[in-house]
């Protein structure tokens, strides 16, 4: 190769380098923003004996679910989120690790939240008012 084609190539080179370093210096960052099933911030957690409740508020969107304390047995699980004046909305099943996430919209209204995990349970009693 001449000199010529050598510094054609080089910006080319350069800019693959540059842009895949790039990529790898985002990557985590977009890793850690998916961790969490809900959006927003995180306004609560609110532990029982069995699991814990996380609570997030998001442009007045509350968004909740119920982790596992211990994952990896089938147990029943429930979420529930309620904004005061409205009926709760409500998920329950058996699952092995989580169950939600499930949101509603309430705006400046207080919420209620709870979850429960086997036999263990926890509310949050009326909160974000």
């Amino acid at each position: 190769m001449d000199r010529d084609a050598i510094r054609r190539r080089t910006p080319a080179v350069l800019a693959v380098l540059i842009t895949s370093v790039l990529l790898v210096l985002v990557a985590p960052a977009g890793a850690e923003a998916a961790s969490s099933p809900c959006p927003g911030r995180k306004v609560r957690t609110v532990s029982f004996s069995t699991g814990s409740v996380h609570v997030y508020k998001s442009n007045g969107t509350v968004c909740a679910f119920t982790l596992q304390k211990n994952p990896g047995t089938r147990k029943t699980m429930s979420v529930s989120v309620q904004a005061r004046g409205h009926h709760p909305r409500r998920l329950e099943g058996s699952r092995t690790r989580r169950i939600g996430p499930i949101d509603v919209y309430a705006g400046h209204r207080c919420v209620l939240v709870k979850g429960s995990v086997g036999r263990g349970s926890g509310s949050s009693g009326w909160i974000l008012c």
